[in-house]
């Protein structure tokens, strides 16, 4: 069952679309569920987030957290997006069921992978950023047939 803030940004989700110009883009995916987030950074000169957008090709909870994190990471720095976690973004949406938790690990590794993409454009470093997987069940094992 899903809370009601779940269904609210899945029926109005926020931050939808694209910014042109943006100053990071990040894609990733799960190839298990079919779930693919892009979220879209507009970071100004003081390393402060002004917008936050995204296009989300998924199920509900996947556009869900996509927009719950667009609101969370915006008005933040650099550094105060990065500690956006999937358990953030899960508590601001009061919770989602087990099976869909991965939705919330997307969204965090969508965050991530725009601010690699910001810091890649910029030759800079962010502390405590590493590169982001396209994919995130890179880490689990390979089923053997």
């Amino acid at each position: 069952m899903y809370s009601e803030k779940v269904m609210d940004h899945f029926q109005n989700p926020r931050n939808v679309g694209e910014i042109e110009n943006a100053s990071g883009v990040g894609t990733v995916g799960n190839a298990k569920c079919g779930d693919i987030m892009r979220m879209f950074l507009d970071i100004d000169e003081n390393g402060v987030i002004r917008e936050a957008k995204f296009k989300t090709f998924g199920c509900g909870a996947a556009v869900a957290t996509s927009s719950m994190a667009t609101e969370l990471v915006k008005g933040k720095t650099i550094q105060e997006a990065l500690e956006v976690t999937n358990k953030a973004v899960m508590e601001a949406l009061d919770g989602l069921p087990p099976v869909k938790v991965h939705c919330s690990l997307l969204a965090e590794e969508a965050i991530h992978a725009a601010l690699w993409d910001y810091a890649e454009k910029n030759g800079i470093v962010i502390e405590g950023l590493k590169k982001p997987k396209a994919d995130i069940n890179e880490e689990e094992p390979k089923e053997v047939y």
